[in-house]
Order: C-alpha cells, then sequence, then structure tokens
C-alpha cells in the first residue's frame, strides 16, 4: 500500500476528503456539478467522470468517490484500497471503482485527486485536456 493510505490523518473526516475531492474536480476545464440520482456527480462535455456520494449521515453507508481508471496500475492501487470494489451496474468492467472514504488505511484526498484527474482525461474531449495540460506547464 502506497504512503498515501496510510494513518487516519484527515481521511477520519470522511466529509471534508469528499468536499476536497468535489472542489478540485469542479476545477479542471469544462467541469460541472449535477444531481441525476440525487447524488452528487461531475461530469465534462455532459458526460460523468466523478460520482460523489452523499456525505454519510450514518456507518452503514460511508461518501464514496468512484472513478473510470484505464490504467492497469492505477487501478489496481485504487482496488487495493479498503473496502473498494467494481461500480455496479457493470460499470466496474469498464474501469470504474468505487472507493469508501473514512476507512482506516483509505486513500488520502491527494491520492484521490490524482485518480480523479485520470478519470477526467479518459473522459474529457481532448481540447479540455490539452487545456489542463496548459494549465500544469504554465
Amino acid at each position: 500500500m502506497s504512503d498515501r493510505t496510510r494513518g487516519r490523518g484527515e481521511r477520519g473526516d470522511a466529509r471534508a476528503v469528499r468536499e476536497r475531492v468535489r472542489e478540485f474536480a469542479l476545477e479542471l476545464p469544462g467541469a460541472y456539478e449535477d444531481f441525476p440520482w440525487g447524488d452528487s456527480v461531475v461530469k465534462v462535455n455532459r458526460k460523468i467522470f466523478v460520482f460523489l456520494r452523499p456525505d454519510g449521515s450514518d456507518d452503514d453507508h460511508p461518501p464514496t468517490v468512484t472513478v473510470k481508471l484505464t490504467d492497469p496500475g492505477a487501478h489496481a492501487h485504487a482496488m487495493s484500497a479498503p473496502g473498494a470494489v467494481p461500480t455496479g451496474y457493470g460499470l466496474g468492467r469498464a474501469g470504474w471503482v468505487t472507493i469508501p472514504l473514512g476507512e482506516p488505511e483509505a486513500p488520502d484526498a491527494e491520492l484521490l485527486r490524482d485518480w480523479v484527474e485520470e478519470s477526467y482525461r479518459t473522459i474529457a474531449p481532448k481540447r479540455l485536456v490539452t487545456e489542463l495540460d496548459a494549465r500544469t506547464t504554465g
């Protein structure tokens, strides 16, 4: 397990981690929030690149982040997170992974942001990926 998936730290506050991930996703070029099933999703070009399950008002349903990871290494790393599962409704077969937040050894917000960016790059049009690259190099 990576050094960014150890200890509780901020991971103990799943709501704060979820909010940091949400804010990061919304900063990506062309990204916007939508609520198609009552849960928060972030889209680009009308396509979802991250699902953000509610803040988890009870312990039986913790907040989760769901991303599409096509890189085999990133996918395997995400699947190694405690409680991570292939996403339901057949999405898991396409590389979608659902990661619960707030668990001991759960990924921190920084690692989750990396995965959100990878998901974004998979879904976003090339022109927006180019815009993102220009932001990071410029």
